[in-house]
């Protein structure tokens, strides 16, 4: 790479931390770790040739920035390096600073220790439940409610990832951390460094290297046990919210929502197989397979609850075998679909997990599925409270 950057004649340049950025003319030079980078080309309006951009995030742990860099050398930057750069141009875009490196900028690698400092007292604390897109700069105190691990391309390369779910008094949010910060279901931790980004319309908390995460007390934090005892949310109130990364629903089941009962599924990816024909794979050889896809209503809304294998045959109360068994002596899927709703419809159940909302309502993927006891219902007593304005 070329030399560091040098000072401007009669000014030097003036090192900036990326949270501190403003549109400027003056010299900036910034210290900042490569989050993610995409190499590409653009078609040059003047002759039509094409010219070369590297684009992608910056972080220092104070902000995440877009940056651009016109012309780069042709050896790959790799997404962790740290890099010294300026003069860069700074400019404003909806309202957020963006970075561009252009042909009087010079970049250096730099050395982890010229990041600046991050102590947890410079910055807000920030709550669970008003996290958006975007935020960054902040320290966040939360519980972990759970955690996995998860293996993803990241071009020709395979990374280790660890995916779950942060709670507070406020709320829940997914988080995706790209390092090992040796987190367990129901540890305390305060969070510095990490950012948020939208993912599925939800905001979600990202820790790279960068991030600082160590564990606390905690005392003040709702335990697993309070978040696993806490009461129903209205279906309603989903669809304003985009959804929900964990929510606790109950309701009735009032309808379901085909493909419903026996259906095909793909071996490779599966996914739903019609007449033989995977979206993805093409022809293959279908996998039998049992779901209900169960309309739940409590009064405000409804949605729909995507039952795997396991809760259908609870809740059904037959196997997946007998319903093939069937299926060989009456050849017609459609039966088993209208018998799983008659056993199904009128009772009351309990789901909890990820909901997501769409122009086509709220979906819950459920981690638990529970029949709730049955209530009885004075027809009278419910006539006098609609007439009396109280239902």
């Amino acid at each position: 790479m070329p030399a560091e950057p040098s000072e401007a004649a009669g000014q030097g340049p003036l090192e900036l931390r990326l949270k501190d950025l403003r549109p400027t003319e003056r010299p900036i030079v910034i210290v900042a770790r490569v989050v993610s980078v995409q190499r590409r080309e653009i078609t040059r309006r003047s002759d039509g040739g094409r010219r070369p951009v590297l684009s992608g995030l910056l972080s220092d742990g104070t902000a995440t920035v877009r940056f651009t860099w016109w012309d780069p050398p042709s050896e790959e930057i790799e997404r962790g390096t740290v890099l010294r750069a300026g003069p860069v141009q700074v400019r404003e875009f909806r309202g957020r600073a963006e970075v561009t490196f252009g042909w009087k900028t010079r970049v250096a690698p730099a050395n982890e220790s010229e990041l600046p400092s991050l102590r947890a007292e410079d910055l807000p604390v920030a709550r669970v439940g008003t996290l958006t897109d975007g935020d960054e700069g902040f320290r966040l105190e939360a519980r972990v409610a759970k955690v996995q691990p998860k293996t993803v391309s990241v071009g020709e390369e395979r990374r280790l990832l660890y995916e779950g779910l942060l709670l507070d008094a406020s709320g829940s949010v997914g988080f995706t951390a790209w390092s090992d910060f040796r987190l367990t279901p129901g540890a305390a931790i305060r969070i510095v460094g990490g950012y948020v980004r939208a993912f599925r319309g939800r905001p979600q908390v990202i820790l790279d290297e960068r991030s600082h995460v160590e564990t606390i007390d905690g005392r003040a934090l709702p335990t697993l046990d309070d978040w696993q005892r806490s009461g129903p949310a209205p279906i309603a109130s989903l669809g304003a919210s985009r959804g929900a990364e964990h929510v606790v629903l109950e309701g009735v089941v009032v309808g379901l929502s085909p493909p419903s009962g026996l259906v095909y599924r793909c071996p490779e990816c599966r996914r739903n197989v019609t007449k033989g024909l995977c979206r993805l794979h093409g022809s293959v050889q279908g996998e039998a397979d049992l779901r209900a896809r169960i309309v739940l209503d409590d009064g405000t809304g409804a949605v729909t609850v995507n039952a795997g294998l396991d809760d259908t045959e609870r809740l059904w109360g037959r196997r997946l075998a007998d319903c093939l068994e069937q299926l060989r002596q009456l050849p017609d899927a459609s039966l088993l679909e209208e018998q799983l709703f008659e056993a199904l419809f009128g009772r009351r159940l309990r789901a909890s997990g990820r909901a997501t909302a769409d122009d086509f309502g709220v979906t819950l993927y459920p981690e638990s599925l529970l029949e709730l006891p049955s209530v009885e219902v004075d027809p009278g007593a419910v006539a006098r409270e609609v007439s009396e304005g109280r239902r």
